[in-house]
């Protein structure tokens, strides 16, 4: 197998189980997620960097720390950046293991077709400027007939754009296919009552660790608050909360409701993955570790 790939919510353990197949598998652990391309966004992002230490063997992992906090970044850098971590680690004769709860990544990760970077069609815009949304959403599947994104099809600039993007694959037929042959997903999951208190857990830890103190520092480094609200739940809530707009415990409860819901938008997210046909091993994140790596392992080698 040339590629794993562990998903799954916030909180569940995606790194310590990717570490620990990584090792059995003699395999390097790719990052997918969007914040974690951050230098000095540590606590809030969840690295965990400790973790990629195991039993005195260091686990090498990619895409981390590969840009500095107010550099853009997307899911087009993101693609290109993981073919080239991920072909380094193949031709050392290693597994690549994928791991992160980004869905956008995800999808790049595992899609057959490289992304390419489509120019804005002016006189395409032009010509859907008269057209109302219900013949915009027809003309989009019309054209494609794969399962689009439900924002795809109900929002218009979101349609316009999709239109344009696969006219172009239509007058630009030599897309070049991804060089990930053969893949594997794993998800972990968790009851909604034990992620709850994860996330809680969590956050507490973090807090105490010096998130807010990490925030104070990007914000000495140059780094705006208007910028701290694009990194995400954590940073925005601490940034609000060292602008003084809100009290620690206004600041805990309202993170720890925020980090639950991005949990469990995380989940949508992947059984829409599901719906448009990419097959998830769904294991129990609640079981002990050893039994979680057996339950991988037993799925990897059964592919």
């Amino acid at each position: 197998m040339s590629l794993v790939v562990i998903l799954g919510p916030t909180a569940v353990g995606k790194t310590q189980l990717a570490v620990k197949l990584a090792k059995k598998l003699n395999g390097e652990v790719i990052s997918a997620d969007s914040r974690q391309v951050y230098s000095n966004m540590d606590l809030g992002t969840g690295k965990d960097i400790e973790e990629y230490m195991i039993e005195g063997y260091s686990v090498a992992h990619h895409l981390i720390d590969i840009k500095e906090a107010g550099e853009a970044y997307n899911v087009f850098d993101f693609q290109r950046d993981f073919y080239k971590a991920y072909e380094s680690i193949i031709e050392k004769g290693k597994t690549a293991i994928l791991c992160g709860g980004t869905g956008l990544y995800l999808e790049a990760a595992l899609a057959t077709e490289k992304m390419v970077e489509v120019p804005e069609n002016t006189v395409l815009r032009n010509e859907l400027e008269t057209m109302g949304q219900e013949e915009l959403a027809q003309r989009l599947n019309d054209i494609s007939s794969k399962l689009h994104n439900s924002t795809d099809l109900v929002y218009r600039e979101r349609t316009v754009r999709a239109i344009e993007i696969e006219e172009f694959k239509l007058r630009n037929t030599k897309i070049e296919q991804s060089p990930v042959k053969q893949s594997v997903v794993i998800g972990l999951r968790m009851g909604r009552e034990k992620i709850r208190s994860r996330i809680a857990e969590r956050l507490k830890s973090r807090l105490q660790e010096g998130m807010i103190e990490e925030v104070q520092l990007l914000l000495e480094q140059g780094v705006s608050h208007e910028q701290l609200n694009y990194y995400g739940l954590e940073y925005r809530f601490v940034s609000n909360y060292i602008q003084g707009n809100m009290n620690d415990k206004e600041m805990f409860d309202g993170l720890v409701q925020a980090i639950r819901r991005f949990a469990k938008k995380q989940m949508t997210w992947y059984r829409r993955m599901e719906k448009k046909g990419q097959h998830i091993n769904w294991i129990d994140a609640e079981n002990e570790m050893k039994v979680k790596v057996q339950n991988a392992l037993e799925i990897i080698n059964n592919k």
